[in-house]
């Protein structure tokens, strides 16, 4: 009988809480409303201004800057946590505006709303200094040249008395967090919080090379980068590189071409990173508005459009941009830190800066290295031979006389990218869409165009054969075995100058062609040389007019839609229609796909509008509309071009060495891998150790 009545005893305890929890809960007791206190209401600010010591440093560097300062120094004791001093040689602040200084909302920068919509100072909302005074020991030393002393203002008492310093300004904060310990507990390491903080300033150092900035921790010189921009004297893009090859290495600026790019109200300058030099982590992209550092998707995702065929994988991009606008066209005002900016035209923007860097990116390096290889040699010889193609132009064939390897004559034939039959087969009289040839065999393209080079080439030229994948069965092109080597061109003054990418010498393995260049050695990937190439004409082509062909679906493949789909397709009919799709409203919350582009008939008709509509939801439809057609021409371009084991002549190859020379973006495949490699003379003694 105990056991049973312990038994009930459990049961009811067990249902007890069951109970209580079904019961609803008691609305809680009603607190009136009041005015919070002034330091309540500055810590709840520095919640949102101060984040970590970084923060501190960045906006006191910030008002170091607006101060007119050219040497800011920052000294930092455990990561700045304990201590932060930043100071700077700029106007001062009058020992009475020093206490107006730590109110909040207190600023010179702004006085109007006009002023807030123009502003064009790195600071402007006067909180920061309350801010930083309501979560830490703060004590301001200031004097203007105008002043006889300087004055020291403690934060904390608010007493204010006389002290030794030369013009400027020094902000010393010192136990970040002491009054929210709950702050304190969610830094980081010391280590951490200094890396953040020397972040911070490297970040203003990029953009301002008319300042020197110094970074002290512990007693210890981190970090120095003096000035190399004096305003009125020498050239600023020649102090920007110095600068960036300061803070960020001399490999930065090596592996980088400048941008210099204009349209309309925008301009876009800097250095954007050569493909090759990409790196796993975003870690190396700065952008900057009227020479605010900002974290903006319509610049980063600009950034990325200009490398999306010349990127292999998922390789970051590595850059420093800087965009100039009219303060007016941008708002700053919509972020606590002003990291965060909003265009009034973001799409002029973007354009903007996708064209600045694609257009950087454009022009083959290959001239540009021989160029500098040549100079150096020059220079360590002291010789005052000529620089190879020092008179090259981007985009441009070099100017060699008559005995120079002619280029493969796409145009000559006549052939448009709405006529595949006709660019990669035997001609036939029907074929006059995008995706006429695409089902046709690619076997066949280019035969017998070498039969027109005796008519334009005169006895002692070298030929220019066309590249033609291989026919079945066929070893060499010619109906001999007689091959022609190239000759090594002539300046206009009789001196032998140099192709950038050489004379080629022989294949490897039917994949490779190894070439003879000044510096050395180099070796091409010929199929990706060649879709490249290809690549790009096609893309020329398509830009002239020509639509992407579409196949209609047997039965319409229909999917439930978001609202936001739904009003894309209505209202981006027309851009769909170019990109070969349709797809329209079946129900209020339905769409149906009714026809997909021909080359991509085969694909989920569903995860393919799914994906484009996304596209156009967020970003331009002309961006949306570019990156679709590249893809199919990249297909296309791919099964177009020369593929391995396809023996070619020395001619041949030749031919495609001087196309590389000329064609965009010829140094790799729109897959993003590298077209061709350097190796110099100096590396090719190193594998034998010559001269060791």
């Amino acid at each position: 009988m105990p056991a049973v009545n312990d038994t009930t005893t459990d049961i009811a305890s067990d249902i007890a809480p069951v109970q209580a929890a079904a019961q609803p809960f008691a609305a809680p007791a009603r607190r009136p409303i009041r005015d919070l206190p002034d330091e309540l209401i500055s810590q709840i600010a520095a919640g949102e201004v101060v984040e970590r010591p970084a923060s501190v440093v960045r906006e006191l560097v910030d008002n170091a800057l607006d101060a007119g300062a050219t040497q800011i120094t920052v000294r930092l004791s455990a990561g700045g946590v304990r201590l932060i001093t930043v100071e700077d040689d700029g106007g001062g602040i009058p020992h009475d505006e020093l206490p107006v200084a730590l109110r909040r909302h207190a600023t010179s920068k702004i006085t109007s709303l006009n002023d807030l919509e123009t502003v064009a100072t790195m600071g402007f909302r006067g909180e920061a200094l309350a801010a930083i005074a309501s979560v830490s020991e703060m004590a301001l030393l200031s004097r203007p040249a105008a002043q006889a002393s300087a004055f020291l203002l403690d934060a904390r008492s608010g007493e204010l008395r006389p002290a030794a310093r030369s013009t400027g300004t020094t902000v010393e904060v010192k136990e970040l967090f002491f009054s929210t310990p709950a702050r304190r507990k969610f830094l980081k390491t010391d280590a951490t919080e200094l890396a953040h903080c020397i972040e911070s300033v490297r970040r203003h150092a990029l953009a301002r090379p008319d300042v020197g900035f110094a970074i002290w921790h512990e007693g210890k010189l981190l970090e120095q980068w003096r000035a190399t921009f004096v305003p009125g004297q020498g050239d600023a893009q020649d102090a920007l590189a110095r600068r960036l090859s300061d803070v960020l290495g001399e490999d930065f600026v090596t592996q980088s071409v400048a941008v210099q790019h204009r349209v309309g109200p925008v301009t876009v300058t800097g250095r954007a990173g050569l493909p090759d030099a990409a790196r796993s982590r975003p870690d190396h992209q700065y952008c900057y508005v009227n020479g605010r550092f900002v974290r903006d998707k319509v610049l980063t995702h600009a950034a990325r459009s200009a490398y999306e065929d010349v990127l292999h994988g998922h390789k970051q991009p590595i850059y420093t941009l800087y965009v100039e606008i009219d303060p007016a066209r941008v708002d700053v005002n919509v972020h606590p830190t002003k990291i965060e900016v909003r265009f009034r035209d973001s799409r002029e923007v973007h354009q903007a800066v996708r064209h600045a860097v694609e257009n950087a990116l454009a022009a083959p390096r290959a001239a540009a290295l021989a160029t500098a290889a040549g100079a150096a040699a020059s220079a360590d010889t002291g010789s005052t031979a000529q620089a190879p193609l020092e008179n090259f132009k981007p985009n441009q064939p070099p100017a060699f006389n008559r005995q120079a390897q002619a280029a493969i004559k796409f145009e000559e034939r006549g052939h448009h990218v709405a006529d595949l039959q006709a660019l990669w087969g035997p001609r036939k009289d029907n074929a006059g869409t995008l995706a006429a040839g695409l089902a046709a065999p690619l076997a066949n393209w280019g035969a017998g165009d070498n039969a027109a080079k005796a008519d334009t080439q005169p006895p002692s030229a070298v030929p220019a054969p066309s590249l033609r994948p291989a026919i079945p069965g066929a070893v060499a092109l010619s109906s001999s075995n007689t091959t022609h080597e190239a000759a090594w061109p002539q300046g206009s003054d009789g001196s032998t100058t140099a192709w950038p990418l050489g004379k080629a010498i022989a294949q490897l393995h039917g994949v490779y062609i190894l070439a003879e260049n000044a510096q050395g050695m180099v070796i091409v990937d010929m199929h990706a040389a060649h879709e490249r190439i290809v690549y790009e004409r096609l893309k020329a082509q398509v830009d002239s007019g020509a639509r992407i062909a579409s196949q209609p679906l047997l039965i319409p493949a229909t999917f439930a839609a978001t609202p936001q789909e739904v009003a894309t397709a209505e209202e981006s009919a027309e851009v769909l229609a170019t990109l070969g799709l349709e797809v329209v409203p079946f129900s209020p919350k339905t769409l149906a796909v009714r026809a997909v582009p021909t080359t991509l008939a085969q694909g989920d008709p569903v995860e393919l509008a799914r994906s484009v509509l996304a596209e156009l939801a967020q970003h331009d439809a002309t961006t949306v509309v570019q990156r679709a057609r590249n893809e199919i021409l990249g297909t296309m371009a791919c099964h177009g071009a020369v593929r391995a084991n396809r023996r070619l002549t020395i001619d041949e190859m030749n031919a495609l060495l001087r196309q590389m020379e000329t064609t965009d973006r010829s140094d790799q495949c729109n897959h993003g891998r590298p077209t061709w490699r350097q190796l110099t003379m100096k590396e090719l003694d190193g594998l034998f150790l010559r001269g060791r």
